[in-house]
């Protein structure tokens, strides 16, 4: 499934969509990692790792 579809594009996947709004919501309250380049490479995997449960949630696969 994409998001945002148009005429000229496929748009973004739903889990890049997810993993953006996740790190919106990071980089918005947690800004020490952001000066390396290890933090910000950690701060993308926790963004996609979110996702990943995100689309979990979404399709009702919680595991509980």
């Amino acid at each position: 499934m994409k998001a945002f579809p148009n005429n000229r594009s496929e748009g973004m996947t739903l889990r890049d969509y997810f993993a953006a709004k996740a790190l919106q919501g990071i980089l918005a309250t947690d800004p020490e990692d952001q000066d390396h380049e290890d933090g910000l490479l950690a701060i993308a995997i926790v963004s996609y790792k979110m996702a990943d449960a995100m689309m979990k949630a979404r399709n009702g696969n919680t595991g509980g």
